[in-house]
């Protein structure tokens, strides 16, 4: 095995720069993250994935591809994955008046929900892509802008069946699945990408309700992705930057063994700890010292990436000066994301009963 290449970066366009390689190529480096500004089409993005792959085999592409209002490639024949809030509805329904269907409405609900990942997972491989930030475990408070119908559902019992069955799915198409954002985002107002939300509920409040979907599905769950959330009467550090987040509670306490994800290091609740704003590589390295495999800067390869080459040379120091340890453990969580499986390719796919099946059973 490599070494740990904890690093997860973005490029600016369609397809591959000489300045792209190169930051890909570098040996902290261990996967991509795809924009709505990477794709044009299905076979330019098969030709960008397998670009990715020349440079480093085992780099891991990911996207943030839920459904709803998150699903990057929307065109050219990718099936728009409804929003997650559809399969808790569904499972509300009772099946009787003009939704009448066969079936009640829960059994109904998962079997969509298992539909909706193989249908996501196999559209996403027969274009290149590894790996989907999806599903969200948040609870629907009604609360949050950023969350919002996001979320199956406010019951995390629902919350964790429906996850269960779209976790399914994407294992059918030989796809991991990373659920977020731990403990739970959905009952703060504010939007972490601009602000820093702060939840004042105990720890035992927030285990009973929005985190409990994390220890029912320990045994399926590939990834974790924390919230830039400060829950003060926890740490006053934001979860993903938080050791008794990761460490204590997610890795002893709810024994999960799978990797952890720093959700994107850029966003304004990441860069400030502790009261006060620090640079890429020490938000990189925070992260990474608090329990987190991998770190992801996003949307900052755009103009000339400057602050991509801050991280690489930034990581590159802390190596050298012992300020950070590679973990052997977190870079097999990192190649155990990597499908093991070869892809249909897309015109096979089409012809294929389970995914046309799965195509009818979607709401």
């Amino acid at each position: 095995m490599s070494m740990h290449a904890p690093l997860i970066i973005d490029i600016a366009g369609t397809s591959l720069t000489d300045v792209d390689r190169a930051r890909l190529a570098h040996p902290l480096v261990g996967g991509i993250i795809l924009f709505k500004r990477n794709w044009e089409g299905r076979s330019a993005l098969v030709q960008l994935c397998a670009d990715i792959k020349a440079v480093k085999p085992d780099l891991l592409i990911s996207v943030d591809h839920e459904g709803g209002r998150v699903q990057r490639f929307r065109t050219d024949g990718f099936t728009h994955i409804p929003p997650m809030r559809a399969f808790g509805e569904l499972w509300m329904d009772d099946g009787k008046g003009t939704k009448y269907r066969e079936g009640s409405g829960a059994m109904r609900a998962m079997n969509a929900a298992t539909a909706a990942g193989y249908v996501l997972g196999t559209e996403l491989r027969a274009c290149g892509v590894d790996f989907s930030f999806t599903p969200v475990l948040d609870l629907d408070y009604g609360e949050s802008s950023v969350i919002g119908d996001r979320s199956f559902h406010r019951d995390p019992r629902v919350v964790a069946a429906l996850a269960k069955s779209l976790m399914q799915g994407l294992l059918q198409a030989g796809m991991g699945n990373c659920g977020k954002h731990f403990p739970g985002h959905g009952f703060v107002k504010a939007d972490s990408h601009v602000d820093i939300p702060v939840d004042k509920r105990s720890l035992k409040a927030i285990l009973d309700e929005d985190a409990a979907p994390y220890p029912w599905l320990s045994s399926v769950l590939t990834a974790v992705m924390p919230a830039h959330v400060i829950y003060p009467k926890v740490d006053k550090r934001p979860a993903g930057f938080s050791e008794k987040w990761l460490k204590d509670i997610l890795r002893a306490r709810l024994r999960y063994d799978g990797a952890i994800f720093s959700d994107d290091l850029s966003m304004e609740g990441a860069r400030r700890i502790d009261g006060a704003l620090i640079s890429y590589t020490d938000a990189a390295l925070t992260a990474l010292n608090a329990g987190c495999d991998m770190v992801l800067l996003c949307n900052q390869s755009l103009g000339l990436g400057e602050h991509v080459d801050e991280l690489l040379d930034g990581m590159d120091a802390a190596l050298r000066d012992g300020r950070w340890v590679p973990d052997i453990d977190s870079e097999s969580r990192r190649v155990s994301l990597l499908p093991d499986t070869e892809p249909q390719a897309w015109e096979d796919l089409m012809r294929q009963p389970a995914y046309l099946q799965a195509l009818d059973l979607l709401p």
